[in-house]
């Protein structure tokens, strides 16, 4: 992925990749590292953007998950000061990887490239603003009640709750671009999501005719994730080949597929992610692919496997819009754990 960036959040970028915030995090542990991290961004907040950010832990706000422009509750980056931007970049430095923090900041920076494309077109672009994402955090971080938090805004949409313990739920987990590779300008050529694309195209390319038969779906290209938010992981049925229809190349390509999306947490996530996929079992983890196969043409993607369901689709504006999401099965916003949680003799607070 080539890292260029809208100017103005340059600054911004290399800070949360560098680990050059306010803070070094002592990594005792990824939810106590959070609590902390999310516990200094809220004790950097003046009273009023305190009480706009925090909400009650069971807010329905916490499940209502959106990546399109739109009002959120919580506090934007647009409201922050410098010090609390750098609050708010070691939070999300203390969930994600240095390949995760990329491209959530080349995500936003995303919506400046947009701003000005609109504006060329005639437009006013108003709509498009980089700083137009909003962090809020459900109940209190650390602690042995549930919490959690989100950082949401167009084309972004990570979800993060802490049922108590060391447990850590991640998901839904949505990452999309628009413009998927930019044409024109100081930017042309970056692809924020670039190995998303590379990697499943390169696995259904290697496909046998044999192969292709159950692993290219028939019909018609779907014309965005078929998990939207409000619909059922049963909207995207697990199809496809199956791991065991690999061979040891194509096997080796599928997880390295995975993992460019568990990889965009910090490293010990990711690990425990990969870890609890290979214990449910690999033999049915299925690949499916939709659409064509030369670059810029609309295509679609499917990873299906006992806990997890990803989806990937670049069909809109000319095969150049992206939209990717993980669900976990179990443990979206935290639901088994929080379950577990509860049926083990915590209180529902």
């Amino acid at each position: 992925m080539r890292t260029r960036l809208v100017k103005p959040l340059v600054p911004f970028l290399l800070l949360a990749v560098l680990g050059l915030g306010a803070a070094k995090l002592g990594r005792s542990s990824p939810a106590a590292d959070i609590a902390s991290a999310a516990g200094a961004f809220l004790e950097s907040l003046s009273p009023e953007l305190r009480a706009a950010a925090v909400r009650s832990f069971d807010d329905p706000a916490r499940l209502d998950w959106h990546f399109v422009p739109r009002a959120r509750p919580g506090v934007t980056f647009a409201q922050m000061d410098a010090g609390q931007r750098t609050a708010a970049r070691n939070l999300l430095r203390a969930a994600l990887s240095s390949r995760g923090m990329l491209k959530a900041e080349g995500i936003m920076a995303l919506d400046g490239v947009l701003r000005e494309m609109e504006r060329a077109a005639g437009g006013d672009g108003a709509s498009r603003d980089p700083l137009a994402y909003t962090i809020a955090v459900y109940g209190t971080p650390g602690g042995a009640s549930p919490w959690g938090w989100k950082i949401e805004g167009h084309h972004l949409s990570l979800n993060f709750t802490f049922p108590g313990g060391e447990a850590v739920a991640h998901t839904p987990a949505f990452m999309g671009t628009n413009p998927a590779t930019v044409a024109h300008g100081p930017q042309a050529g970056l692809r924020v999501l670039s190995r998303e694309e590379d990697l499943g195209r390169a696995l259904a390319r290697s496909l046998t005719e044999a192969q292709r038969v159950e692993g290219i779906l028939s019909g018609q290209v779907p014309s965005d994730i078929l998990t939207m938010p409000g619909r059922g992981l049963d909207a995207a049925p697990a199809r496809g080949l199956r791991h065991s229809d690999l061979d040891a190349s194509q096997q080796a390509l599928l997880l390295e597929l995975i993992e460019e999306f568990a990889g965009n947490l910090r490293r010990e996530l990711a690990s425990a992610e990969m870890e609890r996929i290979r214990a449910a079992g690999l033999a049915d983890v299925r690949f499916a692919w939709a659409g064509e196969l030369l670059p810029g043409r609309p295509h679609y993607y499917r990873i299906s496997g006992p806990t997890f369901v990803i989806e990937y689709d670049n069909t809109a504006n000319n095969a150049n819009h992206v939209h990717t999401v993980w669900h976990d099965r179990e443990r979206n916003f935290g639901q088994d754990l929080l379950r577990q949680h509860y049926e083990h003799g915590h209180p529902h607070r």
